[in-house]
């Protein structure tokens, strides 16, 4: 971890604009983490656990096949889904976690859109003894129902969120509104690299193990630093957890990738540096947003859940800015291509967030030289998206089943 004082803004992004009442919290916060995050003995137990529990280091794994069939330089994929609970966000959930029970906190909230950071917050406070309630917009429960399933059995309580567009924005909306309510007893745990101050600079310490070991693992298997890396960005938890150990290599260039939905139209896609890029202040602090012309935060479509929504991390914002993160987006239909090209040709089924990074990695690989190595991280496994990805790719047999398991439970 950086001996660095916990940054509050990034350039001009980032802050804590939120209700006078939240600032005490977010002081404590910060406090008790500054104090964390520098100390052997709280290092030591979050390693061990993700040594012993998470299952880091995840592979950094040579993709042979992908890489003969592109045609163009060396691809490397980094597995986070190959963590516990599947991907990449249980690792922010277990430093997060450690920092609420050090503080005597008792209750951990979330919210959550694909559902990976609800199933890892649930994971974790069960892991930890601790309560935990996460909120959920109503339409990403039906898409992610498998998710809410497991979150259930880990023992957390999940609150539908019914107001607005019903998705992840207003799941983040809720779950500030109760922990208003709730401070005493309650961490806040922000599953990505945004929020008011610390959360941007927590999210992406905890997060930056990902880079750090691709940077050690990529140094055993080749002897020098990749030439790119390539991310899908949404919040930007994964993308700046890759990105942040390799922000100082000017020789490593790094592609985040957005959500182009369905098309450039408002209210198609969730690609932040799209056309029209808007800065803005909501849900406590100032990035880059998805809005209309009166300024409120636009409606958003991705095919995954975790990638819809409407703002992105502030360093992410800053870095955007200063030209060191290089970002573009990539429709649905091509990300489904690209999902289908890894299943086939290296035995991986990844997340609709991690296909992301493949369909603009398969842009790029092509017309890189064969000696240029690429990384791309896959932060997560697709056993969450089934219900997505089956429809689009398998609906008639899928059909099919969903009515045969109908029928069985009918039946007894």
């Amino acid at each position: 971890m950086t001996t660095k004082a916990i940054e509050q803004r990034f350039g001009p992004y980032g802050g804590r604009y939120v209700p006078e009442m939240l600032i005490p919290a977010l002081d404590e916060l910060t406090e008790a983490y500054a104090g964390l995050r520098n100390d052997p003995g709280f290092q030591q137990e979050l390693s061990d656990l993700f040594t012993t529990y998470s299952g880091r280091p995840t592979p950094l794994t040579y993709a042979a096949n992908l890489t003969r069939r592109l045609g163009g330089c060396k691809i490397y994929l980094k597995m986070e889904g190959l963590n516990h609970t599947g991907a990449h966000k249980i690792t922010n959930a277990l430093g997060q976690g450690l920092v609420a029970r050090k503080m005597g906190k008792t209750r951990l909230i979330a919210e959550t859109g694909a559902g990976q950071h609800g199933v890892a917050t649930a994971t974790v406070a069960a892991k930890l003894g601790m309560a935990c309630t996460v909120f959920m917009g109503q339409v990403d429960i039906q898409r992610q129902y498998p998710n809410v399933y497991a979150m259930r059995l880990l023992g957390a309580e999940v609150v539908p969120v019914t107001f607005g567009t019903r998705t992840l924005k207003d799941a983040v909306n809720a779950a500030l509104k109760h922990w208003i309510e709730h401070l005493d007893d309650t961490h806040y745990l922000i599953g990505s690299a945004l929020g008011p101050a610390p959360y941007p600079a927590m999210v992406r310490d905890f997060q930056s193990v990902i880079g750090r070991e691709v940077k050690t693992q990529i140094m055993e298997a080749e002897g020098r630093l990749p030439d790119s890396l390539v991310a899908c960005v949404g919040g930007g938890s994964n993308s700046i957890g890759l990105f942040a150990p390799f922000v100082d290599e000017p020789s490593v260039r790094c592609f985040g990738t957005e959500a182009g939905g369905t098309g450039p139209k408002p209210g198609e896609n969730a690609a932040r540096f799209g056309e029209n890029p808007q800065i803005g202040i909501v849900q406590g602090y100032k990035s880059y947003f998805l809005q209309n012309d009166d300024g409120q935060v636009q409606e958003t479509h991705s095919i995954s859940a975790g990638l819809d929504y409407a703002g992105i991390g502030p360093e992410l914002a800053q870095l955007h800015d200063e030209g060191r993160i290089h970002f573009s987006s990539v429709l649905d239909s091509e990300v489904l291509e690209a999902f289908k090209i890894l299943c086939r040709e290296e035995g991986i089924i990844p997340a609709l967030e991690s296909a992301h990074a493949v369909a603009r990695a398969m842009q790029l690989a092509p017309g890189l030289p064969k000696d240029h190595i690429m990384v791309i991280n896959i932060s997560g496994r697709g056993d969450k998206d089934i219900f997505i990805t089956a429809k689009h790719l398998d609906e008639t047999r899928w059909v099919e089943f969903l009515k045969s398991e109908v029928q069985d439970i009918e039946n007894h």
